[in-house]
């Protein structure tokens, strides 16, 4: 791309709000770190707990998933609306409105009678959820100065960091201990206080709104291929993809909705989504990285506590602890990189971060079934500081050069493709796994009918009073373990490859000079 494109004629700006001061931004910052940090939890608590909500509301755990892809479909319906629904009713009044709807929604979930109404009110807590996380962006960036807003960035990168990790840990622990309403019954009392907190300190400095007519067809249009897409890549693993009539149907439903969604928001005068910020060059490749490279660490976070419950021996809560000490580094080093990234040019960070990331992916392809908890342990540890590199810098890159009017919808816009591109890499991770795993399983089956150590082994089971067929069942489950440890091992291989093209593609993006990334963002978010 030439030049970069200008923002269309508006109205005059107001004047930009003073920063908060005191008590006021501790406050501030805490209300709406709570608020997001409860949102993103809520994305990956209920994951452990599905057996048991399953079993206690009598349907099978298959039909258990969609209590999780309820909430997924509508939360990435809602969120790209961000930016319309602000200019609407302001970004204050819809982010509390949001958490409010939120805590209401998570009461009612908890109170399910019937599994059909917790699909039901999940579904609506999705997309109540969906406005939070770029609004909690916006109101946190509005409530620093210019200078610090890279800090701003990394205390609000830090609960989305922690959030994911915590949430399987503690969904496992509610469930065995008390009982699966109380993942939900927690979001109450949080939800409460960051709304009242958020609505004190704010509601003075609302953003000004405007009555813009509600574009119908284009939301029309985003629920069809937004709900069409996540539904396909939630089950189509189960539905075996594209062997499946169901699954035919609704790519052949999203690709065209998603063409004819393209081109109205293109040409309407008042789209519900700002398709023009992909124009920005440095929003796109932001955007595009952010995107890759999340779906990469997400996809090997669903993939490492399957391989190791499964295969492993691994107990829910010790997969849990694995991958638990990600956050210990990124706690540690967010807010230095909140600091620097004002300073300095952010592609360096980016650059960083997926060359640890793509370090991570290669010491994780070298796991064997021998491996000890340590080993297990040490990529997790070195990965947090992939995950302290790679938001802030990229929010700041995406964010650059943005005006007030176009902050939340950039925002919205980026988180969602962010959500969008976890879903398809959990479907392709696990169908890859089960797909090379068998490979893998073939070949090494086809290795064994000529080995004199396979034959021997058998001898020895005979010996210890196995039959033949126990024997051979036996020789199948270690076969099974080697076959998808290095399916786990191509995957996380692949990864690291990628990570290191990914490095090319940031520098797609144009040059930020020293603190102006944190000075247009700051300006943007007032």
């Amino acid at each position: 791309m030439a030049e970069e494109p200008q923002a269309p004629p508006r109205a005059a700006l107001p004047q930009p709000l003073p920063p908060l001061e005191g008590m006021a931004v501790v406050l501030g910052t805490l209300a709406l770190s709570l608020a997001t940090f409860m949102n993103v939890l809520d994305t990956s608590i209920a994951n452990v707990s599905i057996p048991a909500i399953a079993g206690d509301l009598g349907v099978s755990p298959d039909r258990g998933t969609w209590v999780i892809t309820s909430f997924v479909v509508a939360n990435a319906i809602s969120m790209p609306l961000t930016g319309w629904l602000t200019r609407r009713l302001g970004q204050v009044r819809l982010f509390t409105a949001s958490t409010l709807l939120f805590v209401i929604t998570s009461a009612l979930c908890g109170l399910a009678p019937t599994f059909s109404t917790l699909v039901l009110f999940r579904a609506l807590q999705g997309l109540v959820a969906g406005p939070m996380i770029p609004l909690s962006q916006a109101l946190l960036l509005s409530s620093y100065p210019k200078s610090r807003a890279g800090s701003a960035l990394g205390v609000w990168s830090m609960t989305t960091l922690v959030a994911p990790v915590v949430g399987p840990v503690l969904g496992g622990w509610i469930t065995d201990n008390i009982s699966w309403p109380w993942i939900f019954y927690i979001n109450v009392p949080i939800g409460i206080v960051a709304a009242a907190i958020t609505w004190s300190i704010y509601r003075r400095r609302e953003t000004p709104t405007a009555r813009l007519p509600i574009d119908k067809v284009g939301l029309g249009l985003l629920v069809l291929w937004v709900g069409s897409l996540q539904i396909m890549l939630d089950k189509g693993k189960d539905l075996d993809w594209f062997s499946s009539p169901f699954i035919v149907t609704l790519t052949i439903v999203a690709a065209i909705s998603f063409t004819v969604f393209l081109v109205w928001e293109l040409t309407d005068k008042h789209p519900v989504v700002d398709l023009h910020l992909f124009a920005r060059r440095n929003f796109l490749v932001a955007s595009v990285a952010m995107s890759i490279g999340y779906g990469l660490y997400f996809g090997t976070v669903v993939l490492l506590p399957l391989w190791l419950q499964q295969y492993m021996g691994y107990t829910a809560t010790l997969a849990g602890w694995v991958l638990a000490p990600v956050g210990l580094l990124a706690i540690v080093l967010t807010p230095l990189v909140g600091r620097l990234v004002d300073r300095f040019d952010p592609r360096w960070f980016v650059t960083v971060s997926f060359l640890i990331f793509a370090l991570v992916m290669f010491m994780r392809a070298d796991f064997t079934t021998q491996a000890s908890f340590d080993v297990m342990l040490t990529p997790t540890l070195i990965q947090g500081a992939a995950l302290a590199t790679f938001f802030i810098p990229l929010l700041a890159l995406a964010f650059s050069g943005l005006d007030s009017e176009r902050i939340a919808s950039a925002s919205g816009l980026i988180n969602f493709a962010r959500i969008t591109a976890s879903s398809f890499a959990t479907s392709i991770t696990t169908t890859l796994w089960s797909r090379r795993a068998r490979l893998h399983h073939d070949r090494l089956v086809a290795s064994l009918t000529s080995n004199p150590q396979a034959r021997q082994f058998m001898a020895q089971m005979h010996a210890q009073g196995l039959s033949s067929q126990q024997g051979a069942l036996l020789l199948n489950h270690l076969v099974d373990n080697q076959a998808y440890m290095m399916s786990a091992d191509d995957i996380f291989y692949v990864s690291g490859i990628l990570f290191v093209a990914m490095v090319f593609l940031i520098w797609f993006a144009r040059p930020v000079k020293a603190g102006a990334d944190a000075a247009a963002i700051s300006a943007g978010a007032h």
